[in-house]
Order: structure tokens, then C-alpha cells, then sequence
């Protein structure tokens, strides 16, 4: 039917208007041509031509619950692909601009020697990785990387320690001075400290901090396969401490960590049936690391996270948790920028910058920069959108400039052009 639109009767029944009986009220009335809007061949010839949909999302989309059973759960999540990523599409749409994205850098400032035993983690003392222990990275160099990573575009910095929790730590103390400083700078606040408890949240809200890190990593089914040092209940109380204390919540978890579809369900679920769904949810895919039981596993057996697999979790991450960030995380570099284009399209507004993310490689900035430009995709400023209430008082209005800024509105990195501060990356650690 392509050529068919301006003809004079139905091509299918070459009735005229008034006699024609398949009408179709799907469309508007106004993208048919006159002789063709009663007849419902005509819905095909305009999906044809112009790439509509045939149906609508499902009712009820864009709606947040907590509700959410296993089965709802697993439907959304075992749908057709195309028609899983269409349906998500609609609803990112229905609570964020699709071509904001978030730059977020993460900074390891304290490396290795913790003494929790996740199987897939290089920093685990447990385990014999390339990964040797550092001492707790001084407060002047952690505020130079973040000015660092202000000029080269980023509005979220990110602090991860290889700790159980802070307990009693001095280093604690440095910490909530880094938040101070850094959320006074304008840029929003992110940490990951271990198990923490209401004072130690309250502590870091009355600092600054804008959202705390703390994955629950897979389904409750299969966590103990991961780590014995602690439990699935343990990350649940930590999260509840940090909302007591007005902090934002950043929780997810990690693809490939030899779990079964049914254990990503159930974490999804999970995350969706929190008392307050995530503002962010990072999703990782897996990087095995040698030395690491998971990871000599997953190496041995030959086994990779998918494209594919990172789209179905995004997707349906989004369609059950329509107002929260999906960050697309750790394993960015095993993936095609077509491939991170179809995650972008999916649902994913957020990554993190640079080229190194402690022990595994991230994709350099130049290519972000491009696949920004290549995509249109543009700079999320700080505190707005979900985060906006999180503003602490003492940080500065955003600049003018901020508001636009994108990756593809600096150079690459040492190129003439170039902010001086941009030339320098902080190396990071995946969550």
C-alpha cells in the first residue's frame, strides 16, 4: 500500500469513503488522506510509512508501584525485545528529557585489603589479584580530581572505599570533609563506604552528600553464593539508614555473576518493591577479574554478558521503576557504541567518564565525546530532575554554562582547546 495514501478510493476494497466499512479510529484522522479515513487498511499503510505503533503501552505505564509480583515481574522481563525496548522507551520518556545523560566520575579513595569476600571483587583480601592494598587517598588530592573531573564535564562525583563500613575510622572524618568540599563546588555527591548506620548517614547528609552506593548485587535467592561475610538482609538495613537520613539511594546490581535469568528477576523485582525505589540504578555487567573465584570461573567457562542481557535488565528496570536513573556501569567497554545506543534508547541516562576504572579499562573520553555528538546526546546538570530536592544549601547555583554542557562541547583530552584541568583523568572503581 506505500504509494496508495493519496489515492482516490481503498486500495484493498476500491470503495469510496462513505461505503467503505473497516473504519479505523487508531488514527488521527488527520494523517490519512480524505478518501482513506474509514478504511482500516489504512493503519498499515501509515505504520508502513510513517513507523507508528500499532497499539499503545500497556495502561498503566509511567505509574510507580510497589507492588510488583514475579510473574508481572518476569512477563515484562521475558517480552520480545523490540517490544520490551519500545515500551521502556515510552515510559523514559514520560519522566526525562531522552537526550540528557548524566556524567558521573568514580574515584577509588581507598584501594584493596577489604575484608569482605565477594566472589567476583579484586579488592577482596581473600583473594590473590594484581589488586594490592593502598592507604586512604589525602583530601587535597581527592578535591584536585574533582575539580578534574568538574572541567571535563562531569556534575556527580563519586568516592568508593574497600571497606565492611566505616566503623570508628578516622578516615571517616576525611571523608565528610571531601563531601563538603566537593558539593560546594556545585557538583552533586556520591559515596560508597560499606555498611553504615543512621548516624553515620545522618553524618553524611548533614555534610552534603547526595546519594549513597549500595548494591544489592543479585536476588536474594543467590546472594549467599556470592559472600558469606555478610547478608542480603545486612544491604537492606544499610539502605533503610541511608533514607532515614534524606540521602538519596543509588542501588543496583551485576550482570554475570553466574546467576540464572530467574535471579535477575528477582532483583529487579526486589529493587521495585523497595519502600522508595532507587533515584539511581546502576547496572553492571560483570568484568572477570584472574584471582577472583567468580571471575577464573566465568573466564574458564568462556562466559560474557551480552548486549542483549544488558538491554532486557535496563528495559525492565525502567518500565518498573519509571522515575529512577538507570546508570549504565561497570563493563561499558565490552560493548559497542551501537550497542550502548540501543541501552541509551532503552532507558539508560547515566555512565561514568575517563579511561580506567581501577582495574578495568572504560572507554577514553574521546569516544564518549563522539558518541555523544553522534547520538545528540547532552550533559545532565547537576541537581536537577530527581536530584533536585538533594541540593544542599551551601552549593552554588548552577552556571549558566552548566546547564547546556555536554561531552561534546570539550576536546579531547590533551587537545588544543581543552579546559587544563580536563587533560588529567582520576582513575576509578566499578561499583
Amino acid at each position: 500500500f506505500g504509494s496508495s495514501v493519496g489515492s482516490k478510493s481503498c486500495p484493498r476494497c476500491r470503495a469510496a469513503p462513505p461505503r467503505c466499512g473497516q473504519a479505523s479510529r487508531a488514527l488521527a484522522p488527520d494523517m490519512l488522506a480524505p478518501s482513506m479515513k474509514r478504511c482500516g487498511q489504512a493503519v498499515a499503510v501509515v505504520v508502513r510509512r510513517r513507523g507508528f505503533a500499532t497499539h499503545a503501552p500497556p495502561a498503566g505505564d509511567g505509574v510507580v508501584r510497589h507492588d510488583w509480583t514475579r510473574e508481572e515481574v518476569a512477563e515484562i522481563f521475558k517480552s520480545p525485545l523490540l517490544e520490551l525496548v519500545f515500551r521502556s522507551a515510552s515510559v523514559h520518556r514520560m519522566n526525562f528529557n531522552p537526550r540528557e545523560v548524566q556524567q558521573s566520575t568514580l574515584m577509588s579513595i581507598k584501594t584493596g585489603g577489604c575484608p569482605e569476600d565477594c566472589g567476583y571483587c579484586s579488592q577482596s583480601q581473600h583473594h590473590k589479584t594484581m589488586v594490592k592494598p593502598t592507604r586512604m587517598e589525602n583530601v587535597h588530592d581527592v578535591l584536585e580530581k574533582a575539580r578534574e573531573a568538574k572541567a571535563a564535564g562531569s556534575t556527580r562525583f563519586c568516592m568508593g572505599a574497600a571497606w565492611r563500613g566505616p566503623g570508628q575510622k578516622k578516615s571517616f572524618e576525611h571523608v565528610l570533609t571531601m563531601v563538603k568540599e566537593i558539593s560546594a563546588m556545585g557538583m552533586e555527591t556520591c559515596t560508597t563506604l560499606g555498611m553504615i548506620d543512621v548516624d553515620q548517614a545522618k553524618r553524611l547528609k548533614d555534610a552534603g552528600l547526595t546519594a549513597y552506593n549500595h548494591n544489592l548485587d543479585t536476588s536474594p535467592e543467590h546472594y549467599s553464593k556470592i559472600t558469606n561475610t555478610r547478608t542480603f538482609a545486612d544491604r537492606l538495613e544499610t539502605l533503610a539508614n541511608v533514607r532515614e537520613a534524606g540521602i538519596s539511594v543509588c542501588c543496583g546490581g551485576i550482570l554475570g555473576i553466574a546467576e540464572t535469568e530467574e535471579d535477575r528477576i528477582g532483583l529487579l523485582t526486589t529493587l521495585a518493591n523497595l519502600p522508595e525505589h532507587p533515584e539511581s540504578v546502576p547496572i553492571n555487567a560483570l568484568v572477570p577479574i584472574e584471582g577472583t573465584p567468580l571471575g577464573d570461573r566465568i573466564i574458564k567457562e568462556g562466559k560474557a554478558v551480552h548486549w542483549h542481557d544488558m538491554v532486557r535488565a535496563i528495559a525492565t528496570a525502567k518500565v518498573v521503576m519509571p522515575k529512577s536513573s538507570i546508570r549504565l556501569s561497570a563493563g561499558r567497554m565490552e560493548f559497542s557504541q551501537e550497542a550502548q545506543a540501543f541501552m541509551f534508547l532503552a532507558g539508560a541516562n547515566s555512565i561514568f567518564t575517563g579511561d580506567k576504572l581501577l582495574t578495568t579499562a572504560n572507554p577514553e573520553f574521546s569516544d564518549d565525546k563522539n558518541m555523544f555528538k553522534v547520538l545528540g546526546l547532552k550533559g545532565k546538570a547537576p541537581f536537577t530532575g530527581n536530584t533536585a530536592k538533594f541540593r544542599p544549601a551551601w552549593a552554588p547555583p548552577a552556571e549558566e554554562e552548566q546547564l547546556t554542557v555536554d561531552l561534546s562541547s570539550f576536546a579531547a583530552s590533551g587537545s588544543a582547546g581543552a579546559p587544563p584541568d580536563a587533560r588529567a583523568r582520576p582513575h576509578a572503581a566499578p561499583w
